[in-house]
């Protein structure tokens, strides 16, 4: 006597396009997740430096017009001011001078410019063409003190309070707009007139 087993059918098989629903399903959870974590970061797109908050640091550097006469931190303790790194080299550098210049006519915080890895002769002939922003200008020829500040391209702008402590960091051409929403806000009051 033959015994026939009873098995179950076969599950009928899904439609062939269920098995690219799962990833699919999955991916666009993924976008959404990120989207809505992109749009709620804080400053988004923003480098935060590890200097702000902290002091900047000691520097002095020779003067482009004089250069055996060194200025530096020392000379700048008590005041405001703004540290702005920059090169005839640097094409954005350029785009911001303009900001510079209407910044250094309009406020009482001197603007100080380190000249960086640049030739003297052709940073002298810029700023005779295009005008002088800055209250002082030093070179930084080795790229030491660009290095301490944490500067890996030019321009980069830093706001420093009268005990030597880095307010701000501005990565890229300063702007009218960047100057307004940033910089003359942190000011205390008379500094950024005409901001």
């Amino acid at each position: 006597m033959s015994t026939t087993s009873l098995q179950p059918p076969p599950p009928a098989s899904a439609p062939h396009y269920v098995r690219f629903l799962v990833p699919l399903a999955f991916f666009v959870l993924l976008v959404a997740v990120l989207a809505v974590g992109i749009k709620h970061s804080p400053e988004v797109g923003v480098i935060q430096s590890p200097l702000v908050g902290k002091a900047a640091p000691a520097w002095q550097l020779p003067m482009l017009t004089d250069s055996g006469r060194a200025f530096g931190s020392r000379d700048l303790r008590g005041q405001w001011y703004v540290l702005n790194v920059w090169g005839t080299w640097c094409p954005t550098c350029r785009e911001e001078h303009e900001t510079l210049l209407q910044i250094s006519r309009s406020t009482r915080v001197p603007i100080i410019g380190i000249d960086w890895n640049d030739d003297d002769t052709e940073a002298m002939t810029y700023l005779a063409k295009l005008g002088n922003p800055y209250g002082t200008v030093t070179v930084d020829h080795d790229g030491r003190a660009a290095i301490d500040w944490g500067v890996y391209a030019a321009p980069e702008t830093f706001l420093v309070d009268p005990h030597g402590m880095v307010v701000y960091k501005q990565i890229g051409a300063m702007t009218p707009d960047v100057w307004r929403r940033e910089f003359a806000p942190r000011l205390p009051g008379g500094l950024a007139a005409g901001s």
